[in-house]
């Protein structure tokens, strides 16, 4: 009874406390808010973005209780067949499925010509009775009403944005003139064009798009079993629903599941002590403002466990509040940003999905966070001393070596865990127990700096000279605000040193088909009118020059006496064996390996009538002899010219001699489109003028490497996030200092110190907490970022290239160690007051 007595005492106190000093309160609820509302958010929006296979069932097979499938020999699972090894007829296997009548209808699915005003655009066709029950879930119809006849359809809005609408004709790449009598969503695609028909839709749909919707009563494991005897596969909405112990055993151990929680435990232990360190000034700024309240309760007789219960009384008020209001805060962030996280999705997500087991664990972190930042502040309240307390004296105790020398001891071991985690065979999760030992590490030395870069102070200007004694005086405060900042700067540089080498490894295994910025047309199906093939270029492309490219197509082996043209192996866009060039006018392909002084060089070859060759190395001029399989060699005159490393596009270049000697067809293969790139737009409307021009071509832009967009919008979250914090830290622990400060700001003032003095004084303490912190983070996330480059780009085999690639971007790491320290300082310059009011003081 008296434990409880003395918690009621303690939160009452709490509360009190709390309601007085708001700012400092809410400074403490924003810390410790912040992270709960951002698991929250991003818990609420995975669980509303991801569909599960059981969720998928009805953009599968609507409300159907099965779906049917034919399975041809050598296909599905199947186990028996109709005649002739095909499947039995539908009404065979309905009738194998039993329980009673079940409807049916018959879904097709196919990819069709659309002519559009530049030509020809691919969308997928939906064909199937949309006004049956048992097609509800295929579709969501946005507009109009469904097609009821053979010449009726819906489109989706990607179609709408091609200049189709609601009454407007629609012709298929065969002829068949459709009309458009509504606007219809397929349930799962959301950017590829969608055409819905009825059943009976005109298109050369095969058997292999062709499936069959039942209704009625449940399909029950046995009778799929039946049904799959006759050739085909069978869907059962209830044995999906329904999976065996070991089908479930199986999808877990096809999951990721076992790599995931090892991955999500390390970056909850990271966020735990982020939230712990952000928080824990202000706590320590909470106790030492309540320091002579707790020497007054120790005077008359209080135990020092009561006095810890003030302090943590505080941390449970704050964390139990921001634990309820990060919840509520977390599914609104979520139910906002779930429509822009939609348009950067390909495909719908589900429902909106909120699962309270994940959001109250989060509140309930939320509260142990608040409880841990309290733990020290608490303990170093309960041993201060009464007398100098109430005397009106402060100040930390001294610092103690045994935490130093155990943060080094620490560090030490982190690195050698890093280091074995980064040999071959190793587990990445050593890498991230690493990390865990060097930050931890990194902690407990951070007092050690405090106080080394205070003793240097006597020679830094007035402002930073009084910001870093003050924070060496007040280690309480300042320690963990400065390892905050330098865990996440950790974190940062770790993510960044493995991104880079990871993009590194991926640029240096990319092989450009063509010079960036340049476009190839591969002309595939037979003879192209290529004038007016340039004029639909110029059309979308106004500024583009377009260029054929003549040569030898096809796949016959060609080479010299000493070997294949193409030994060194070739990589192009175009179906290309061999250019073909008189030597008068420069190939716009060979440009890419051959500048003007080289082209002179070896024109007169060709103009000679021989034949120039791509290797790794020039070779002057000579003779060669250039044979097909099977045939005899033809002996001209030849040059070879030295590529490197780089792989070529063509293998070689024949004089037209060379090619009629050896038999070969020579034609214009594709043409080049030069100029200024392509963009985007343009890309898509000249495949359409393709299609409907010639369907076998094929349209490749080289943009060089490129890194992916979800790739993209992760590292700007992650970067963004991580700024956030540090930014965050660095404010909180400064306006922090600056109000546990304001006795000594007051006294400066009083002794004649300009106004000016106070916000010079405010941004070296901004200086001093995120530089200092931002140094430390960089030097401990060189350790986990170097050693977790190794399994991320290490090559195995006799894999041409390094065996590992390192790359540090010193660019990026640099800005976030200098520049945003000096940004945030601008920053408290500007928003410190330059002027208090006087204030008593006694020490």
């Amino acid at each position: 009874m008296s434990l409880v007595s003395g918690w009621r005492l303690a939160l009452r106190l709490a509360c009190r406390e709390a309601w007085q000093a708001k700012g400092r309160s809410a400074v403490v609820l924003v810390m410790v808010t912040f992270p709960v509302v951002a698991v929250v958010a991003a818990d609420v929006a995975q669980a509303t973005a991801s569909v599960s296979h059981v969720e998928g069932l009805s953009r599968q097979m609507g409300a159907a209780a099965a779906e049917i499938t034919p399975a041809f020999p050598g296909q599905g699972s199947g186990q028996g067949s109709g005649q002739h090894g095909k499947p039995a007829p539908i009404a065979q296997v309905v009738r194998a499925l039993g329980s009673g009548p079940r409807p049916a209808i018959r879904l097709r699915t196919d990819a069709v010509g659309v002519r559009t005003r530049l030509g020809i655009l691919y969308a997928t066709a939906t064909a199937v009775d949309a006004r049956s029950p048992l097609a509800n879930g295929l579709f969501r119809l946005t507009s109009g009403r469904l097609p009821s006849t053979s010449d009726e359809v819906d489109v989706n809005a990607e179609l709408v944005s091609q200049g189709f609408a609601v009454g407007d004709s629609l012709t298929e790449a065969n002829g068949t003139t459709l009309r458009i009598v509504g606007t219809a969503e397929d349930a799962t695609s959301r950017t590829t064009p969608y055409l819905l028909g009825t059943a009976d839709l005109p298109m050369a749909a095969t058997d292999a798009g062709t499936s069959w919707l039942i209704g009625g009563a449940p399909v029950s494991r046995p009778e799929v079993h039946a049904a799959e005897q006759l050739g085909v596969d069978v869907t059962s909405r209830q044995v999906e629903e329904h999976p065996t112990k070991a089908q479930q055993a199986l999808e877990s151990e096809s999951s990721d599941h076992a790599q995931l929680y090892p991955a999500l435990v390390l970056i909850g232990v990271m966020a735990l002590t982020e939230v712990v360190l952000l928080a824990g000034p202000a706590f320590a700024v909470g106790a030492r403002r309540q320091s002579r309240s707790l020497a007054l309760i120790s005077a008359n007789g209080g135990t020092p466990a009561q006095s810890r219960r003030v302090v943590l009384g505080t941390a449970m008020v704050i964390g139990t509040f921001a634990g309820v209001a990060g919840i509520g805060l977390g599914i609104g962030l979520a139910r906002l940003l779930l429509p822009l996280l939609q348009s950067m999705s390909d495909s719908y997500f589900g429902p909106f999905q909120v699962r309270w087991e994940h959001v109250v664990g989060a509140a309930a972190l939320g509260l142990l966070s608040a409880l841990l930042a309290a733990v020290v502040p608490a303990w170093v309240a309960s041993r201060q001393d009464v007398v100098a307390v109430l005397a009106g004296r402060r100040g930390d105790r001294a610092a103690s070596l045994r935490s130093p020398v155990l943060g080094l001891v620490l560090v030490g071991c982190g690195v050698i865990v890093a280091a074995l985690g980064s040999r071959r065979g190793s587990s990445e999760l050593l890498i991230g127990g690493a990390a865990v030992l060097t930050v931890f590490g990194m902690v407990l030395v951070v007092p050690v700096v405090v106080l080394g870069v205070a003793r240097l102070g006597r020679r830094m200007p007035l402002p930073l000279r009084y910001a870093v004694r003050d924070a060496a005086r007040h280690r309480t405060r300042t320690v963990p605000a400065v390892a905050a900042v330098a865990a996440t700067v950790a974190g940062l540089v770790a993510l960044a040193i493995g991104t880079s080498s990871q993009q590194a490894r991926s640029r240096a295994d990319y092989i450009p088909q063509l010079p960036v910025g340049e476009s190839s047309i591969s002309l595939n199906g037979g003879h192209v009118d290529l004038r007016a093939l340039e004029q639909a270029v110029a059309r979308v492309a106004p500024r583009a020059r377009t260029s054929a490219v003549v040569g030898v197509q096809g796949n016959r082996e060609l080479g010299t006496g000493s070997g294949s043209l193409a030994g060194m192996g070739i990589v192009s866009s175009l179906p290309l064996q061999a250019l073909v060039s008189d030597g008068s006018a420069q190939p716009a392909l060979m440009r890419q390996h051959l500048n003007e002084t080289e082209w002179r060089r070896v024109s007169p070859i060709l103009r000679a009538g021989g034949v120039v060759i791509f290797g790794t190395h020039d070779v002057a001029a000579g003779h060669a002899v250039i044979r097909l399989r099977g045939r005899p060699g033809v002996r001209v005159p030849s040059a070879t010219v030295g590529v490197g490393a780089a792989t070529p596009a063509v293998g070689a270049v024949l004089a037209p001699q060379v090619a009629k000697a050896l038999g070969l067809r020579v034609k214009t293969v594709g043409v080049l489109v030069t100029g200024p790139p392509l963009t985007s737009q343009q890309e898509s409307d000249l495949r359409q003028v393709l299609a409907g021009t010639d369907r076998a071509s094929y349209l490749y832009t080289e943009r060089g490497y490129q890194v992916s967009g979800r790739e993209r919008v992760v590292l700007w979250i992650l970067f963004g996030l991580a700024a956030v914090l540090m930014v965050g830290g660095t404010l909180t622990a400064t306006f922090l200092a600056l109000s546990d400060a304001r006795p000594d700001l007051a006294t400066l003032s009083a002794v004649g110190a300009p106004p000016l003095v106070r916000r010079t004084v405010a941004a070296a303490y901004a200086v001093s907490v995120g530089l200092l912190g931002a140094l430390l983070g960089a030097a401990v996330g060189l350790v986990p970022g170097i050693a977790v480059s190794y399994p991320l780009t290490r090559t195995f085999g006799e894999a041409p290239g390094p065996a590992h690639y390192l790359s540090i971007p010193w660019l990026e790491i640099g800005a976030v160690v200098l520049a945003l320290p000096l940004l945030t300082a601008l920053v408290v310059g500007v928003l410190a007051r330059s002027r208090l009011p006087l204030v008593a003081r006694l020490d």
